[in-house]
């Protein structure tokens, strides 16, 4: 099985900052993933 970059508390955090109003496109630069993962994630 491939281990995943982001542990769960990681996505946890970047899922909040998405909810408190920070832009994905941001969120994307600063932690260096693709604008399609924290979409896919939130839908999980």
């Amino acid at each position: 099985m491939k281990k995943t970059r982001f542990t769960e508390a990681q996505i946890m955090g970047v899922l909040r900052q998405m909810e408190g109003g920070v832009p994905a496109a941001e969120l994307c630069r600063e932690h260096g993933m693709s604008s399609a993962t924290p979409h896919k994630w939130r839908a999980k």
